[in-house]
């Protein structure tokens, strides 16, 4: 099975022998890759929405891997049970509903090694729920698939503290690795800033100048991550 750039990564960031609970699996595909290669001995399929599940399950059928991995439909992990798997995937969605899954699975905490865990948006989100809910990132990259950016972090227990805003919002781990796709990346959402900023300041409504001060608050963040990254003050 041949995957994406971006699922190819996810996959990659799971240790073999691990037993995974793919979280929104949608097609199925990484489930099915990790199985199939040996990665994962057997794992679990979950997706709220049975449409999904039905793509999934002729995938899994058609790979003959019925008895390895366990379809189950689950609003987030409602339904996984304390042991089921030592490592949960949650890829494919924003970092708000991704903390809204964790927050309300917190029943396999305990029982859970690693989080794989690929944000599309707001990943500062969940860099700070995994901070204040005794977990710690342990590695964590970014990958350019399709002309789209993706973050994947795997996080296990421990204790981090990142203090910063530029850590929580762009990744210690992306900025201390001088990552060159986050290079690429923060410059992108550099230049995006600038512009937006030069828009709203022709703008004197109060809505246009609240945003402008967010805008100039992201604009000193990106900054001060760039500085980071170039070992400047």
């Amino acid at each position: 099975m041949k995957l994406s750039h971006r699922l190819e990564t996810i996959a990659s960031f799971v240790r073999r022998g691990s037993i995974i609970a793919d979280i929104g699996t949608d097609h199925g595909y990484i489930p099915i890759y990790l199985v199939k290669e040996g990665i994962s001995p057997r794992a679990l399929a979950m997706d709220v929405r049975k449409g999904p599940l039905e793509r999934a399950k002729r995938h899994v059928h058609e790979y003959g891997l019925e008895d390895r991995i366990c379809l189950r439909q689950s609003d987030g992990l409602h339904k996984l049970e304390a042991g089921e798997a030592d490592t949960i995937v949650i890829a494919g969605m924003g970092g708000e509903l991704m903390v809204r899954i964790l927050e309300e699975g917190r029943h396999v905490f305990e029982s859970t090694e690693r989080l794989i865990l690929s944000p599309q948006s707001e990943p500062g989100h969940v860099r700070r729920f995994l901070e204040t809910n005794g977990f710690c990132i342990l590695r964590e990259t970014m990958v350019r698939d399709e002309g789209k950016y993706y973050t994947v972090i795997e996080a296990g227990h421990g204790m981090m503290k990142y203090g910063r805003d530029c850590f929580y919002e762009y990744g210690r781990c992306l900025i201390e690795e001088k990552n060159g796709v986050f290079a690429g990346y923060l410059e992108k959402e550099k230049k995006t800033v600038e512009e937006l900023i030069e828009k709203l300041s022709q703008n004197h409504s109060e809505s246009a100048r609240r945003r402008l001060m967010e805008l100039k608050e992201r604009q000193k963040i990106i900054k001060e991550a760039q500085d980071e990254m170039q070992g400047t003050d």
